[in-house]
C-alpha cells in the first residue's frame, strides 16, 4: 500500500480509501463496523462518508465506531455536504457533521456538488475558509462537477485568500472516463488530489446485468434503481463485452480487471472503494498484490475509448 501527498499539504493518504455510502442503506451498523476494522487492518487511513447517505446515517455510524474504537488520530476522515447552500448553510450543516461523527475536526469537508444557479458562491467559499481558520476543517475538496466550475471555484479563492479545494472526487471507471479530458489536467496543474469513486461504476462492472435482462434482486441496482439512468446505456453494455473477453484472456474476474484499472493510474491519488462484506475489502487488496501490467492497462484503454464502441 502506497500513502501519497494529498494535493499540495503534507498530509499523506492511503492509495485505496473506503467509503460508507452503503452504511444505513444496504449494511446496519454492526456489519458497517466489521468493515470498518478490517479496512483499517489493511492499511486504509482514508475513511469517506457523506451526509446524503441515509439522511446521515452513514456519519453516525462511523462517529459510533470512532467513539468505541478510540482510533480518531488514526483516520483520515472525509465527509461531504449538499443541496441549497449558503455561509450560514455551510456553517450549520459542518457543526451537524462534527456532532454526527463525534469529533473535534472533519479531516476533510467536501461539497458534494457544484453550488446551484442562485447559490451565492463567493461566501459559501468564505465559509468553508472560515471552517478552516476555526480548526473545524483540515482540508477543503469538491465532488462532481465540471472542470471549467471547478478551476472557477479555485481562481475565486485564489483571488480571495481563502483556503482552497485540496482536492476533486469524480466518478472514474473503464465506462467513466470524461475527467480525462479536462479534469485530469486540471488537477495536475493546480497540484489537486483527485479521490476517484465508484471504480467498479457501482457493481456496473461485476458483469451481473445485461441488456434489456432482468436486474437481479439484492444488487446495487436494485436497491439504488437510479443508478441504472447513468451506467445502462448501448456503449457501456458493448464496452462490458469488450472488457470481459480480455478478463477471460488474462485469467482474471471483470471485477478485477476493473478495480486495477482504476487503482493503478498514474494521476489518481486514491480510489474508494465501498461494499457490504468484508471480502469487498479484501478483494481490492488481492488486486493490488496482483498489478497490471502495461499491455493489460493498454488493451484495457482501447476497449474503453468512448469513440472506440456504440
Amino acid at each position: 500500500m502506497e500513502y501519497r501527498r494529498y494535493g499540495s499539504t503534507e498530509l499523506r493518504v492511503s492509495q485505496i480509501a473506503f467509503g460508507g455510502a452503503t452504511f444505513g442503506r444496504e449494511i446496519d451498523g454492526p456489519t458497517a463496523w466489521r468493515l470498518l476494522d478490517r479496512a483499517l487492518e489493511r492499511g486504509i487511513n482514508l475513511l469517506d462518508t457523506a451526509e446524503a447517505y441515509s439522511n446521515r446515517e452513514s456519519e453516525r455510524i462511523i462517529g459510533r465506531w470512532l467513539a468505541d474504537r478510540k482510533n480518531r488520530q488514526e483516520i483520515v476522515l472525509a465527509t461531504k455536504c449538499y443541496g441549497k447552500l449558503d455561509g450560514d448553510i455551510i456553517t450549520e450543516k459542518i457543526d451537524q457533521s462534527l456532532q454526527c461523527l463525534q469529533t473535534d475536526w472533519i479531516d476533510l469537508f467536501q461539497i458534494h456538488h457544484f453550488p446551484h444557479d442562485g447559490d451565492p458562491l463567493d461566501e459559501i467559499l468564505e465559509s468553508l475558509d472560515r471552517a478552516v481558520q476555526a480548526g473545524k476543517v483540515r482540508h477543503l475538496g469538491l465532488s462532481n462537477c465540471g472542470a471549467w466550475q471547478f478551476c472557477k471555484a479555485l481562481w475565486r479563492q485564489d483571488r480571495s485568500g481563502w483556503a482552497r479545494f485540496e482536492s476533486m472526487q469524480p466518478s472514474y471507471s473503464l465506462v467513466e472516463r470524461t475527467i480525462e479530458a479536462e479534469m485530469i489536467p486540471l488537477c495536475k496543474d493546480q497540484d489537486v488530489a483527485i479521490i476517484s469513486y465508484a471504480p467498479i461504476a457501482s457493481g456496473f462492472l461485476a458483469g451481473k446485468y445485461s441488456k434489456g435482462g432482468p436486474i437481479p434482486s439484492g444488487t446495487r441496482f436494485d436497491v439504488a434503481p437510479g443508478h441504472q439512468d447513468v451506467f445502462f446505456s448501448n456503449r457501456n453494455f458493448a464496452c462490458v463485452d469488450r472488457i470481459k473477453a480480455i478478463a477471460a484472456e488474462a485469467g482474471r474476474s471483470l471485477v478485477d480487471l476493473a478495480l486495477a484499472w482504476a487503482i493503478f493510474q498514474p494521476d489518481i491519488t486514491c480510489v474508494l472503494i465501498g461494499g457490504r462484506k468484508i471480502s469487498h475489502v479484501d478483494q481490492a487488496f488481492e488486486t493490488l498484490e496482483r498489478g497490471l501490467d502495461p499491455e493489460l492497462r493498454e488493451r484495457l484503454d482501447q476497449a474503453s475509448q468512448p469513440d472506440t464502441f456504440g
